[in-house]
């Protein structure tokens, strides 16, 4: 039987919710059992995939170690925020050398990222130089169903990217596998790592900077879970329920405490925004993440940041655009604002008031961003982003409304 039920807004009811998450381990010092997560998916040799920086830093590296015990079969910290090609084409060169099961990130979600395209290199089998030609001509690399290494993501920022079917991946000329700098990703259902291991102990080791930035990517991903064009029922609850959370322990981290109690309810609600949003063919992640994209592909500016100054702006524009569903009273409950006279400006109070407490900068003009003379072209790239698809029904921006919205948070 088929229904075709909206509700007030004009939102189609009926929804199709396929899901095939991660295993979550979550809560202080949870990194302890890795040993024991591996055992019960039956996996023996891991290779721990980070940064040089997270290697070295005993806080974060000793416990995944010890975590790991007799499983651990090597490290491999080269990874960086460049999410390189052959960075990957070395990971696996050092897996294959330590004949290892499973992939351990560590790290931020350039570490998983990094990981996911070592993985997809281990179950292609074809030599880099043609992989790096398909992608050099397509910008993405083919996921097969099966032979990946499976994943076991242990995050330290709060980026929200560890229950993810998507990795971004680019490749530079110096080394020698392609003749121009090329960026892209991969998508599947097979990325999907097969645990994610969030401990708060281990994201309260990341430097301040560091982990604001990522709180404001991860707290964007609930706002825009909530508006997309594909929301369900099931992603609204989650992302509710983990926006609930963020408020309130960003709140906290703003105002100085810095207790375990604190990163518990930031990673918790990490943790749930993420749940549901990056499905088989489809994520809720939109229009912010679009801008994101627009201003961090071709400039020094931290996504973070570039998030942090965008998303009232983009709020505000959506909020005041005729015909747009972006579920105010959703959004307002999810934020903790009680029915307010006037919900729009309360949802973008309750933003910036987020934003604040991180301390990340509140103008374009302040980050390593585009001049204005180049918000024509950020436009075209952020109308073009496949992030848009998902933006709340009833928007169709011109090029002239999103550079007035950079030019708003200039």
């Amino acid at each position: 039987m088929t229904a075709t039920r909206t509700d007030d807004r004009g939102r189609d009811r009926a929804f199709r919710f396929e899901y095939d998450p991660a295993t979550i381990r979550f809560g202080s010092g949870c990194v302890d059992d890795l040993e024991d997560e591996l055992e019960r998916q039956s996996l023996e040799r891991a290779l721990v995939v980070c940064g040089s920086t997270v290697g070295t830093t005993p806080d974060v590296i000793d416990p995944v170690r010890s975590g790991l015990g007799d499983r651990l079969a090597g490290v491999f910290d080269e990874t960086t925020p460049e999410k390189r090609l052959e960075t990957a084409v070395d990971g696996l060169e050092r897996a294959e050398r330590e004949d290892v099961d499973v992939l351990v990130s560590l790290g931020g979600g350039s570490s998983l990222d990094v990981a996911k395209v070592v993985s997809t290199l281990a179950a292609l089998d074809r030599p880099r130089e043609a992989v790096a030609g398909a992608f050099a001509e397509t910008g993405t690399i083919p996921v097969p169903d099966e032979g990946l290494l499976p994943i076991v993501a242990v995050p330290t920022t709060l980026a929200g990217a560890d229950l993810s079917q998507v990795a971004g991946v680019t490749a530079a000329p110096d080394s020698g596998l392609v003749d121009e700098e090329v960026s892209g990703g991969i998508s599947g259902p097979a990325l999907m790592p097969a645990a994610a291991v969030c401990d708060p102990e281990l994201v309260a080791t990341t430097p301040e900077p560091i982990l604001a930035g990522s709180a404001m990517n991860g707290f964007d991903k609930g706002l825009e879970t909530l508006y997309a064009s594909n929301a369900t029922p099931v992603t609204d609850a989650t992302a509710s329920r983990g926006l609930r959370s963020l408020v309130d322990g960003l709140r906290a981290f703003g105002e100085g405490e810095r207790d375990l109690s604190t990163f518990e309810t930031i990673v918790e609600g990490t943790v749930l925004v993420q749940y549901g949003i990056s499905r088989p063919g489809e994520t809720t992640i939109s229009i912010v993440h679009a801008f994101g994209h627009g201003l961090t592909r071709t400039y020094d500016v931290q996504q973070g940041a570039a998030h942090a100054v965008v998303v009232p702006h983009v709020l505000e524009y959506l909020l005041e655009a005729e015909g747009v569903d972006v579920r105010p009273t959703v959004l307002a409950d999810a934020l903790g604002v009680d029915d307010p006279a006037d919900p729009d400006d309360a949802i973008l109070e309750a933003v910036e008031d987020v934003r604040d407490a991180l301390a990340l900068p509140d103008r374009l003009r302040d980050v390593d961003g585009p001049n204005p003379d180049e918000f024509p072209a950020v436009a075209e790239s952020i109308l073009a982003d496949s992030f848009m698809a998902n933006a709340p029904p009833g928007l169709d921006p011109s090029r002239e409304e999103i550079e007035g919205i950079l030019e708003d948070a200039w």
